[in-house]
Parts: C-alpha cells; structure tokens; sequence
C-alpha cells in the first residue's frame, strides 16, 4: 500500500483521510502499476493542496473565484499531474489509453478556454462550494447521506431536500451556460429541440433525428446528461465531465466501494465504533473458534467414515461413490469446512452473487454470464439427468428496434421479471459487432460484443411480475447486430 501523504501536510488541510482514498483510486486507472500510482497520487496530492490554500486565502481577502470543491479539485490534480509526466517523458508510466487522450483534442478541452469546458465542469464551477461538496459526494462518490451531512455540517433531517434543491440548481446552472458554449451550425439547430425534450414534464421519448445527433456528437451529449431532470445520468455526468478521462471508470469503483461499506455494515465513524485494539482481539477469536470448529466437524467426519463398512460388490462401490458426491455438493447441503470436492466429482457451479450490495466483477473480453439455472449439464457419473429444460425461465425480454439508419440504430428493452428484485443487471451479446454509444435509464457496460445494463437508484427495485426498461443507441447494422443470450443477474431470460 503506498504510503499518505505526510502528516504535516494532513494537519495543515481539512481534508477527511478519505480523499486520499480517492486520490490513489483515480491515480490507479491512470498509471501502468501500483508504484506509479503511489508516486502520481502524492505528487498530486502536494499539488492540490497549494490549490487549495490559494483558494482559502483568495476567499479570506473576500474574492470569490469560481472552483471545484476540495475533493474533485484533488481528483483533477491527479490528471493534472499526469499530463505533466506525458510532457516531460514519464509517459510510460501511464496507462496507455491516458496517453492518447492527453494528446488528444478533447484533453485540450479542461485546460483551455472557459466556454470550452465540459458543461458539467462548468456548472460545478458556478456552485456555491458547500453546493458543489454536497453534489459531488452525494452523485459520484455515493456516500450514505447522513455521512454527507456529517461531513458537510448540515442537518440529517433536511440532507435529502437540499440535495434535490442543488441538483435543480446545478440544471440551471448548465442550461444557462449552453448558449454561450461555442456551437456549430448543427449543434446550434438541435438546440432548441434538446432545451424543449430536457425541460418537458412528464419525461418525453428523446425524437429519432436527435438521438442520433446525440450519438454522434459529444458535446451536445455531454449537455443533454447535464440537463436530464429524471434521466439517472448525472452521476455519470459529473465524473466524466470533471474527470475527463477514466471518469466513468472512477465512478464504478466508489460505486462498488459504497456497496462495499453497505453490505458490511461497518458503523460509522465515532459511533459506537470499536478501538483497533478491540478490533484485532475480535478477529483473532472469531479465526481461533472457527478453526476449532472446523477441527471438531474433520474429526467426527474422519471417524463415522472409519466405522462405515467397505469392500462390498461392485453395486455397494457404486453407492459409496454417491454418497461421497453428495457430501462435497454443496448444492445438496452443508458441507463440513475444509472439506474439498471428491476427484471423481464434478466442481460444482459458482455460487451466485444474491445480494445487491455485493460487487460483480466486470466481464473481460471473453467473458460470459454463468451457466444459467434451468440449463441441463453433464454429472460426474455421467448418467444422472441435469436440471429440467423446460422449466419457465425467471425473466422474459422483448427486444424493440426503434429506428435505423446507415451506421447506427435505436433500440428499446423491456423485462419481465418473475422475482422481486432490489437491483439488477442485464447483459446480452451483439450478434454483429455493435457497439453502444448512449443508454439511458441504466448503467453502460461494455467489452468486445457483451453489454450490460444495470440498474440506477431510481429504478433498481422492481416488484414480482412487474418490467423494467431502458435504451440505447448504437453504432452498426440494426439488423445483422441482433442479440441474442439475455440474462438477468446470470439467469438466462426467455427473449420474445
């Protein structure tokens, strides 16, 4: 783990030790190795910090200058300090991808001319500072508001309206700077039609024609994830518009971070939070029982095999083999620990991941779901029949393309679940090599011709029987880019 800044150079800030969590998080996805990312974070670390005294003390003499709160104005430093790297030859200590976007016009977009920034940038800029903290660690970091209120010296009771209010505020913020953002001839006529979709009230179907100017051009698009009241999409705005680069990338680990936190349950800070001391005593005695445990159930295992009689027929062989297999599967009962699966067994399948707050790993290049339930496969004994495959499937999908045109189209899903579910994820792979440039009302995934969609915090619980739905737009041929293998949380759906 490489080391924190000094702690003179904590005591002299008012920084939570999370920042520094952060800041080696976001340095991690730009550098080529962990060293390299120790090194930039504290580089980075120094060089937010002259930042922001300057900014204390342009306050203290009464000038108010527009600024990033104190967390994303680190993160920032972080890339700053990185583009200094690629300028004097460190550049292969980064991530390659870094590079090419450090040399790539839309770097040039964060250091240049104000007009030019990305409009969520901007509109974080023009916030009150308490305003922009509030937001940013609420949207992108995902902390529990209560610790948001902790942290920001607000009343817990009241945290949740204020937040709305600076949401609505940041919207206004962004829609009135889009006018003086520079625009081409086009851009400028999709103008009016993206203010009037933004604004409507209920949320409207986005039109054909500007989605796919949506899918095209970025900056139009980077307004209309700003300016979206219902869309889910701001969080994503945020990162990527203040971040530049791996910002989408950083949002999915604090994400995965807070769920993290969640799913343990660790209290909070000063309350009834237990000395480290405390701590470790606890741990050791729950690995000292639990390998007692484990001692005692080998021990009483080892001697019912030993009183169990043996050399029987080939018949009596064949039962002993059962009963091993039915000891080391898992998905029959519990089995002792310790205990490892026969070698004439086959291992049983992973098990799947239930809870919501648990982080799933993302797919790589050839990556796929796991064997979905209800899908025969082959037993040890060979002879044995799999589960049956006409049980009715947990989901149903129907697939709706919308709209097509030469070198992209529009789609719509739409799924039918026969559980509750609290969160959820849906995946399928592109028959023909699309690729999706724009989702709304879920999360975007994407490696090789496997995507996943999963859900946001508006719309993650869906009742029994009840649909959930999203889309997207793409590039390629609506119709050699069929899919095909949805799933639902790694259970194969029923698509039609």
């Amino acid at each position: 783990m490489p080391d924190q800044p000094s702690p003179k150079d904590a005591a002299e800030t008012v920084l939570p030790a999370e920042y520094w969590d952060a800041m080696l998080s976001y340095a991690d996805l730009c550098t080529a190795g962990s060293p390299a990312a120790g090194e930039l974070a504290r580089e980075a670390f120094a060089l937010g910090l002259r930042e922001v005294r300057a900014a204390g003390a342009g306050a203290a003499r009464g000038r108010r200058t527009p600024r990033l709160p104190a967390l994303p104005l680190m993160l920032t430093a972080v890339r700053t300090t990185a583009a200094a790297w690629e300028a004097a030859g460190l550049g292969d200590r980064l991530d390659p991808d870094l590079r090419l976007w450090l040399n790539s016009p839309q770097a040039a977009r964060y250091p240049g001319p104000p007009l030019q920034r990305p409009p969520a940038l901007r509109g974080l800029r023009d916030l009150q500072e308490a305003d922009a903290a509030l937001l940013w660690l609420a949207e992108v970091e995902a902390l529990p508001l209560v610790v948001v209120a902790r942290r920001l010296g607000l009343d817990p009771a009241t945290v949740s309206e204020e937040l709305e209010q600076v949401r609505v505020l940041f919207r206004d913020r962004c829609r009135r700077n889009r006018p003086d953002t520079p625009m081409d001839a086009e851009c400028r006529g999709y103008a009016r039609l993206l203010d009037a979709v933004t604004r409507a009230e209920p949320p409207v179907q986005t039109p054909e024609d500007l989605s796919r100017h949506l899918a095209t051009c970025v900056p139009c698009a980077e307004a209309a994830a700003c300016l979206r009241p219902h869309a889910g999409t701001l969080p994503a705005a945020l990162a990527g518009g203040v971040l530049g680069w791996g910002g989408l990338a950083y949002l999915e680990r604090r994400r995965r971070a807070a769920e993290v936190r969640l799913g343990a349950r660790r209290p909070a800070a000063g309350l009834g939070r237990r000395e480290p001391a405390e701590e470790g005593a606890g741990r050791a005695r729950l690995v000292r029982g639990g390998l007692l445990a484990t001692a005692v159930a080998l021990s009483v295992l080892a001697l019912t095999v030993s009183l169990m009689p043996f050399g029987g027929a080939g018949g009596d062989a064949g039962h002993g083999d059962a009963d091993r297999q039915a000891v080391a599967d898992s998905s029959v009962g519990p089995s002792p620990a310790g205990r490892a699966p026969a070698p004439d067994s086959a291992p049983a399948p992973a098990a799947r991941r239930s809870n919501a707050s648990d982080p799933a790993p993302r797919p790589g290049p050839d990556d796929s779901d796991p064997e979905p339930q209800g899908v025969p496969s082959a037993t040890a004994g060979g002879g044995a029949p799999g589960p049956d495959a006409s049980a009715p499937a947990p989901c149903r999908v129907r697939y709706h393309l919308v709209d097509r045109w030469p070198g992209g189209f529009q789609a719509a899903v739409t799924v039918t679940t026969g559980r509750a579910l609290d969160a959820w994820r849906i995946a399928w792979t592109f028959g023909g090599g699309g690729r999706v440039t724009q989702m709304w009302d879920a999360t975007l995934t994407q490696s090789g011709d496997r995507v996943t969609a999963a859900s946001l915090a508006y719309n993650r619980s869906v009742p029994a029987g009840g649909t959930l739905s999203f889309g997207f737009v793409a590039s390629g041929d609506g119709g050699d880019a069929t899919p095909h293998g949805f799933t639902l949380d790694g259970q194969a759906c029923r698509q039609g």
